[in-house]
C-alpha cells in the first residue's frame, strides 16, 4: 500500500491534537496521491487540507484542516520517498557497496542515486538515470541545491570510471539545470594516478565556469579488503596528500579573491594524512560540505573549545573513547583538556577495523566484531563511548548486525552510544555515564 507511515507525533503539535499516532498512514493529501516528501509538502503549504489516513488500527478516516500555511503536522515519517528509491545504474570503480563482504543485511547492497534524497537529505547523485520528467520537475519545483558526484569533467574517463554511458552527458545536464537557477555542490572521489593531477585541474576548471556550482570537494577513496575482480586503485600516500593540498590551499586563494568564496575543499582525512594544519573555522566558511567530511574536525574541536567544562568530576569516572585509526589524532586535544578536570580520566582507543580491513580508518565503519576484538583488553566493567555513526546506519545495530549491547555483554563492559556533538558527549560525562 502506498502512503506516508508516520512513526513519531511531536508533543503539541497539530498532528497530537487530531489524535494522530505512530503506525497510521497518511494515503492522500486534498484528495491527492503523493509519491514522496516533496509533493506532500507541496500540498501541506495550503491553509485548507484533507488528510485521507489509513489508521494502524486499519479504519480509515477524513481529516477536513484549516491552518496557516506555515504550521507544520508534527510528524515524523518512516521514508522520504514513498513511491520506492531511484537505483543507481552506474558501476564506479570505487563504489564501496561493491567493496562490501557477502551475506550482510539486503538494505546495504542497495545503490540508491535519487535526485530526491538529493535536495532533501543532501546525498549525492550522479545525474546518469534522470529522465526527462525528472529534468522537468526539478526546474518546475526548483528543486535546489543538488549534491552532485562529478569524479571528473573528462567525459571518456568518466564513463570509463562509472562504466555508464550516460555518465558523459553530466556538464551539458548541469549547464541546463543552472540556467534554471539550480545549484550545485560537488564532490571528487580522487583516486591516485587516475583522476588527480592534470584531470583533477581540468575539473575543477571546468566546474567552477559554471554559474550554479557553489561548492567542489575532493575527498580520498576508500578502499576495502574486499575488491575482488575491480579494477586495481591505490590509497594515497603523504607526500601525494601533501601536494594535493598545497595545491587546492592555492585555488581557494585565487576563488576568495575572484568570487570572495574559497569554492573549493578538502576532505579533512586530506589534512591528517598529509599532517598539515586543519584550516580556520572560518575558512570553511558556511561548512556547505560537512556532512562529507569537509570541515568535520575544526568544528568537532570548535566545539569543545567553546564548552564551559566542569570544576571536577564527582564521583570519579574513567571512560574510554572508542574509535577508528583516523579518529585518535581527531580525539587527541579533547582528551588532553578532559584529562585536566579533577575525578575525570578519558583514554583514546583506537581500533583497526577488522571487518572491512585494516586501510578502513574511519569511525563509523567499524562493527561489533571490530570492537570485539579491539575491547577484549580492556577491565571488566569499564564504561566506553563510541559514536552514533558506528549503528546509524542500521537502526542501531551495527553493519555486521551486532547491537552494542551484544558487544557488552560479551566482553562485560557498560557500551554507550554518544552523538558527534561535544555538548552531549560532555551532558553524558557530567550526569555520571562513565561513573565506576
Amino acid at each position: 500500500m502506498r502512503g506516508a507511515e508516520i512513526v513519531a507525533v511531536e508533543a503539541g503539535s497539530l498532528a497530537e491534537r487530531l489524535g494522530l499516532t505512530a503506525g497510521d498512514c497518511i494515503l492522500k493529501i486534498n484528495h491527492k496521491t503523493f509519491i514522496d516528501l516533496i509533493e506532500f509538502q507541496w500540498e501541506w503549504a495550503a491553509e485548507e487540507v484533507s488528510l485521507e489516513i489509513m489508521k494502524s488500527n486499519g479504519k480509515s478516516e477524513l481529516y477536513e484542516i484549516e491552518k496557516d500555511y506555515d504550521e507544520p503536522l508534527g510528524v515524523e515519517f518512516k521514508k522520504a520517498i514513498f513511491d520506492g528509491l531511484k537505483a543507481c545504474q552506474n558501476n564506479c570503480m570505487f563504489c564501496f557497496v561493491e567493496q562490501m563482504p557477502s551475506q550482510l543485511r539486503a538494505s546495504l547492497y542497495f545503490k540508491d542515486d535519487d535526485y530526491r534524497l538529493s535536495f532533501l537529505q543532501g546525498n549525492y547523485i550522479t545525474l546518469t538515470n534522470l529522465s526527462k520528467e525528472d529534468l522537468v520537475r526539478i526546474k518546475r519545483e526548483h528543486l535546489s541545491p543538488l549534491y552532485i558526484s562529478i569524479h571528473t569533467t573528462d567525459l571518456q574517463l568518466r564513463k570509463k570510471m562509472m562504466k555508464n554511458s550516460r555518465a558523459g552527458e553530466v556538464l551539458e545536464i548541469m549547464q541546463d539545470l543552472s540556467q534554471a537557477g539550480i545549484e550545485f555542490h560537488t564532490q571528487v572521489v580522487a583516486c591516485p594516478e587516475i583522476n588527480d593531477g592534470e584531470i583533477l585541474e581540468k575539473t575543477y576548471q571546468d566546474l567552477s565556469k559554471i554559474t550554479g556550482v557553489v561548492s567542489l570537494a575532493v575527498v580520498p577513496v576508500g578502499l576495502t579488503a574486499y575488491r575482488h575482480n575491480l579494477p586495481k586503485i591505490r590509497l594515497y600516500q603523504k607526500e601525494e596528500a601533501s601536494r594535493l593540498v598545497e595545491w587546492l590551499e592555492k585555488k581557494q586563494r585565487l576563488e576568495l579573491e575572484k568570487r570572495g568564496s574559497r569554492f573549493i575543499w578538502a576532505a579533512d582525512e586530506f589534512y591528517l594524512l598529509a599532517d598539515w594544519p586543519l584550516p580556520s573555522v572560518e575558512s570553511y566558511e558556511d561548512f556547505s560540505q560537512l556532512a562529507n567530511g569537509v570541515g568535520m574536525v575544526r568544528s568537532f574541536w570548535e566545539e569543545w573549545q567553546h564548552l564551559q567544562l566542569p570544576a571536577v568530576i564527582e564521583p570519579a569516572q574513567e571512560i574510554i573513547f572508542a574509535t577508528g585509526l583516523l579518529g585518535e589524532k581527531v580525539l587527541k586535544p579533547v582528551k588532553d583538556r578532559l584529562n585536566l578536570i579533577p575525578g575525570l580520566k578519558i583514554e583514546v582507543r583506537a581500533i583497526p577495523n577488522t571487518f572491512f580491513g585494516s586501510t578502513v580508518t574511519v569511525a563509523g565503519l567499524l562493527t561489533g566484531s571490530c570492537l570485539l576484538k579491539g575491547l577484549q583488553e580492556v577491565k571488566k566493567g569499564s564504561t566506553v563511548f563510541i559514536p552514533v555513526s558506528m549503528v546509524q546506519s542500521g537502526d542501531g545495530k551495527f553493519l555486521d548486525d551486532l547491537i552494542p549491547h551484544d558487544v557488552a555483554k560479551a566482553l562485560e563492559l557498560q557500551i554507550i552510544t554518544v552523538p558527534l556533538e561535544a555538548s552531549k558527549i560532555l551532558a553524558k560525562i557530567i550526569d555520571g555515564e562513565g561513573r565506576w
